[in-house]
């Protein structure tokens, strides 16, 4: 078999058995979500200004949860030393770990906003954005976090440390994703968010790879 597959399907069989650890990153971003137009109140205008922040806000640290364990648990079962070993490239298994890592807690994100924007009174179009932003934003949010989670590995208090590591460069994702909804529902388009938001995504998955295997092999030394 593909090693690259084998990497892949390991992960997404292991989470699969650990259901309440995927659904942990779900339930979160449903609940931030839904409390929001509770607190808010039933403004409709007020609701569509702060809809592309609170949901794209919302992903962002759903897609963290779960990042302190991507690389956690085979660093402790010796699994990652072997991948090190291996005659596969490092950079080719890193980056099917983060595929799987975006699978689980990236795409059931993506394919739950439509439902959760109805609640702040998004037309069809800023919805169909909003999905679109989440589809190239997430990835991102994956590749970015699994270098952070990489150069974390094995350090005392990983989890705060990954967070101030991380979270400052979420920021441009976070700034665009929200501003293609918000340019969609202003009527200026979105066009040019989605193509800076494309841009990112295609940067961060040539490098991220090879800068998490760069800091895997460190953390192993």
């Amino acid at each position: 078999m593909n090693p690259y597959m084998a990497v892949l399907r390991r992960d997404l069989s292991l989470a699969l058995r650990r259901k309440n650890e995927v659904m942990t990153s779900v339930f979160f971003f449903v609940v931030v979500a839904a409390l929001f137009p509770l607190g808010i109140g039933p403004e409709m205008n007020t609701l569509r200004l702060i809809a592309p922040g609170v949901l794209w806000v919302g992903a962002l640290l759903a897609s963290m949860l779960s990042l302190g364990r991507l690389f956690a648990s085979d660093h402790q079962d010796g699994t990652l030393e072997q991948m090190v070993l291996s005659s596969a490239s490092l950079p080719g298994l890193v980056g099917a770990k983060i595929l799987a890592h975006w699978l689980l807690s990236g795409l059931p994100l993506v394919v739950l906003s439509p439902v959760l924007a109805l609640q702040f009174d998004l037309n069809a179009q800023a919805i169909e954005v909003l999905m679109a932003t989440l589809l190239l934003g997430t990835p991102l949010l994956s590749l970015i976090g699994a270098v952070g989670a990489a150069l974390t590995l094995g350090v005392r208090g990983a989890d705060v440390l990954l967070s101030l590591l991380v979270l400052p460069l979420y920021v441009p994702a976070l700034v665009f994703g929200a501003g293609a909804v918000q340019a969609q529902t202003a009527g200026l388009g979105a066009s040019a968010h989605l193509s800076i938001l494309a841009a990112m995504l295609l940067v961060a998955a040539v490098f991220s790879p090879w800068a998490c295997a760069s800091a895997l092999r460190i953390a192993l030394e």
